[in-house]
């Protein structure tokens, strides 16, 4: 039954965005500046079957019907109601149909919020994104289907991976979706844009606000992704350069670079080209990642569902945009005389953007040369944080100080006179670095540098936003952003400092003693939960020095459905440190492998994330205000 329904409306909604393409160029041949009724009632009807037929999913995950071959692959009749629901888009068939969700509503609220700007540039958008729908909805129904069906129907399903049954896991690829798929409406505008010669300053203001929504949601993902891998997946990090987690990184960098060039464009008029480009890029990367998770040619803890065959139609369906949007560009392409000055906002902004790149392409080719490697040499290798952190860290320094100096400056030209404001902010930020490691006795050249530029931004934004009150022209969301982007790179460089660990065999009632700390486990026990039965150790953690003790409770986790083992670390929260303990068995002993760490300032890591994606929220806020 919910296999039929699903089914039609798929192809229901596929009828639905070849109508509104075919109504679409007949209103192009119409004059007049209106858009027919019929193309926003058909639109809103589309938006709506494509919302219920994400539902009648769901419904097929609450009920456990195992008829639907995607259910009884990633379901269980045992399994909490909660990741029933999650599961639904914890899959690949799911995940593809949460995607043309979000490109179908993405594309009716831009045609519901864009009325001020001209019909054409509109229109022609509207279509190109219901291509995009179109691309996915083939590939979901002859592809992907998630309402496949099984005959006969087996009594129960195979469960879910149990890593992904974790609340962060359940919130997370939404979050990610939005930031992905969002960058959708900006490429169809992009594309509008060219073919209609739309190249006005308001084309800034018509996209703006969709990148501003796209890059809050893909950073929240992000940080919501990280926080999972740190609880969850057991080696206390929270950023392991995987491919998956670079895939996600990827669009950020040119979402970033866009956000800044548009305010170039749309105040002077400036980089057009450059902000078509980044808007083709953005999407471009948001496919590519797909296309390197799905495809199953990257080795990686995040990649849960893969499958080469569609990962060659994904890569067929990369490759027609990368090809349509590069014709489009050069075939439009007008070289722009920009005659920037050296000391002007327009030059530290493209500066920002030179950065962002350099991080992009860095990550990129971080992320893609195994993948040659293995092709050509048949060597499976993968490049880890060492690569990464004696490439990009060293350039983070430099780009912190231009963070902090460039909002300062002004347009068309700067002359400098505060050269001595900034010279006191760095002094100021040295000084703090050095009472830093006198008080904990710890240095790392590399890691002193992020956290005096982080200071240098920090401080910069401090006397920034006090001098902004006394004027009441404080730009609060821009304040925020850059404040809480030097915090979290600060946070960052600190836990680098002083994050300890340790490593232990022990037994039941025996204790470890290290630095000023002694562990003892104290207890075992099991017990038996709804899918799953965990076996959990009772440790003391002492701090020898003030007497101070807590306990952890890390655990051994045994689902049966389907059968896994995995390793859930305890973690005591404090403002200035986590204590974060994992528990593994060791096969035929009495032993239990013990890891310890302490990890310094990791709630404030979340916070500052936390902060920037508010200052972007803000942003969005004023802007609507504004309008």
């Amino acid at each position: 039954m919910l296999s039929n329904f699903g089914n039609l409306l798929l192809f229901i909604n596929i009828f639905l965005s070849f109508t509104i393409i075919y109504s679409a160029l007949r209103c192009l041949k119409i004059s007049g500046k209106l858009i027919p009724k019929t193309i926003y009632q058909i639109s809103t009807l589309q938006s709506t079957l494509i919302i219920i037929c994400f539902f009648t999913l769901i419904a097929g995950f609450i009920v456990s019907d195992f008829s639907l071959i995607t259910v009884y692959q990633n379901s269980h009749s045992l399994k909490p109601l909660f990741y029933k629901i999650s599961g639904t888009w914890g899959n690949h068939e799911g995940s593809l149909l949460l995607w043309a969700i979000i490109l179908t509503i993405f594309s009716f609220l831009f045609l519901i919020f864009t009325k001020n700007h001209p019909k054409e540039f509109r229109i022609l958008t509207l279509i190109i994104q219901n291509i995009l729908i179109l691309g996915f909805l083939f590939f979901i129904l002859f592809n992907s289907n998630p309402f496949s069906a099984i005959s006969p129907i087996p009594k129960e399903g195979l469960g879910l991976n149990p890593i992904l049954q974790d609340p962060a896991l359940a919130i997370h690829p939404p979050l990610l979706y939005l930031g992905f798929v969002g960058s959708s409406i900006y490429f169809s505008a992009a594309m509008a844009s060219l073919i209609t010669n739309y190249s006005q300053t308001a084309f800034a203001n018509s996209i703006k606000n969709w990148v501003l929504i796209s890059w809050c949601f893909q950073t929240l993902g992000i940080l919501v992704g990280s926080i999972w891998a740190y609880y969850e997946l057991g080696w206390g990090g929270f950023w392991f350069w995987d491919p998956v987690e670079n895939a996600s990184l990827l669009p950020w960098f040119a979402m970033t670079a866009l956000l800044h060039s548009l305010i170039v464009f749309e105040k002077r008029g400036l980089f057009y080209f450059w902000v078509i480009t980044l808007c083709l890029l953005t999407f471009i990367l948001s496919v590519t990642g797909t296309f390197l998770v799905r495809s199953g040619i990257l080795n990686s803890v995040h990649t849960f569902a893969s499958d080469p065959t569609r990962g060659i139609y994904i890569l067929l369906f990369l490759t027609l945009m990368i090809f349509s949007s590069i014709f489009l560009l050069f075939k439009k392409y007008k070289k722009e005389n920009y005659d920037l000055n050296p000391n002007s906002k327009e030059t530290f902004i493209l500066v920002n953007n030179w950065f962002m790149m350099f991080y992009l392409i860095t990550v990129l080719l971080g992320t893609i040369y195994p993948i040659f490697t293995d092709v050509l040499t048949g060597n499976k290798i993968s490049i880890g944080p060492p690569f990464y952190n004696i490439v990009i860290i060293p350039v983070v320094v430099i780009f912190l100080l231009i963070m902090a100096i460039g909002p300062k400056v002004k347009w068309i030209k700067e002359k400098f006179n505060n050269l001595k404001n900034y010279l006191l902010i760095l002094l100021g930020s040295i000084l703090i670095n050095f009472l830093i490691i006198f008080l904990f006795k710890s240095y790392s050249i590399l890691s002193n540098l992020i956290i005096i530029s982080s200071l240098f931004l920090i401080i910069s934004s401090l006397i920034d936003a006090f001098k902004s009150f006394k004027k009441n022209k404080t730009d609060f969301a821009r304040i925020i952003s850059h404040a809480s982007f030097g915090l979290l790179v600060m946070f960052i460089g600190l836990n680098d400092i002083f994050s300890v660990e340790k490593d232990y065999n022990i037994k039941l009632g025996e204790t470890k003693n290290f630095d000023n700390y002694s562990i003892e486990l104290q207890n075992l026990e099991i017990e038996k939960f709804s899918n799953y039965k965990a076996v959990i150790g009772s440790l003391e953690i002492k701090n020898n020095k003030t007497n101070k003790k807590n306990i952890l409770k890390p655990e051994i986790r045994i689902y049966e459905n389907p059968q896994t083992l995995t390793y859930e670390a305890a973690i005591k929260t404090s403002v200035l440190k986590d204590y974060y303990l994992t528990m593994s068995n060791i096969d035929r002993s009495d032993y239990y492998n013990i890891k310890f760490q302490k990890k310094p300032l990791m709630i404030w890591i979340w916070i500052s994330v936390i902060m920037i994606v508010l200052g972007g929220f803000l942003r969005l806020f004023q802007n609507a205000k504004h309008n």
